[in-house]
């Protein structure tokens, strides 16, 4: 009889465990989900104008894609996806007459007047940021001052001068030669990250016996591959996206015109057909963004420890 009676309570014990246990794993998915959803209402709060910024620059990027593969027609309509993906688009733009040759253009006119401005650029800044001279501060205020004229002002005596006294007109010659002489803007750049460097490892390479070419070569350069990354890629993009230069010295020729100045011919003789242009200013961009994409790392390094110490 006790037994028996005992049984029933077990069980019906066993019940109530087993209900409250499932009943309070109910509330805590319940939980869980709260704080999963707070969580993400808190990261959208917080990264919400990191957020609102990316569409402003990416959204643009994905209207001129969009439109590059539309057919002539939709490009002229307010349809935003393509009815049909025409590829083809960009092969159309790359065979232009003329396109390859802004091309070869651009990467001859960017690439050497990158390699000339940091070769030129980089002895400038180790003298002003090592050497101890009578003028330095002067010469630094020089370049400084550099930095802040703007090239409109020189535009006609240099102009004058490439035209009358060097025939270099037609060409881009007149943009990359005066690259060999250095750039103000790089120059500081690379002045300030030089400063970092510490003192000792330059007066121990004398010590060793080092010329100060060997020590510019051997010690500082290596330790120097950052800023001269940030300012190599400042000097390409800028030649690459220039279209003033090209404008002033290259127009009356169109075998040296570059794909900036390219451009907007294309436009003008393509200006129904926005899938075409829409195709070429993709084709233009893409090697920048690949670049920049490539080399953040040490483009965004090169910036922060480039600072502004005196």
């Amino acid at each position: 009889m006790t037994l028996s009676s005992t049984l029933p309570a077990s069980k019906s014990g066993s019940g109530t465990g087993s209900g409250s246990g499932s009943g309070s794993a109910k509330v805590t998915s319940a939980a869980a989900r709260v704080a999963r959803r707070r969580a993400a209402l808190h990261w959208v709060a917080v990264h919400s104008l990191a957020i609102a910024a990316g569409l402003f620059f990416v959204l643009p990027f994905v209207f001129v894609f969009l439109t590059s593969v539309m057919t002539d027609r939709q490009a002229l309509t307010t349809n935003l996806w393509p009815t049909s993906w025409e590829w083809g688009n960009y092969l159309k733009v790359w065979q232009t007459e003329g396109f390859l040759t802004w091309w070869r253009n651009t990467l001859v006119y960017a690439g050497a007047a990158t390699v000339l401005t940091v070769v030129s650029s980089l002895p400038v800044a180790y003298a002003l940021a090592k050497f101890r001279f009578r003028g330095r501060n002067l010469a630094l205020m020089a370049v400084i001052s550099m930095m802040m004229l703007p090239p409109q002002v020189t535009i006609i005596p240099m102009y004058l001068f490439w035209a009358k006294q060097m025939h270099l007109t037609g060409t881009l010659w007149p943009l990359i030669i005066p690259m060999a002489f250095g750039d103000a803007f790089t120059i500081f750049l690379l002045r300030q990250f030089l400063l970092t460097i510490p003192r000792e490892y330059i007066e121990a390479a004398r010590i060793d016996g080092c010329s100060e070419l060997r020590i510019l070569l051997r010690v500082v350069l290596p330790m120097a591959k950052p800023a001269i990354a940030a300012v190599a890629l400042f000097q390409f993009f800028y030649a690459w996206n220039d279209y003033f230069g090209p404008q002033i010295y290259a127009s009356e020729n169109p075998g040296a015109w570059t794909l900036s100045y390219g451009l907007e011919s294309f436009k003008g003789a393509h200006h129904t057909n926005w899938n075409l242009t829409m195709a070429a200013t993709l084709l233009v961009m893409a090697p920048v963004m690949v670049l920049f994409f490539f080399a953040q790392k040490a483009f965004i390094e090169g910036v922060t420890l480039t600072g502004v110490k005196g």
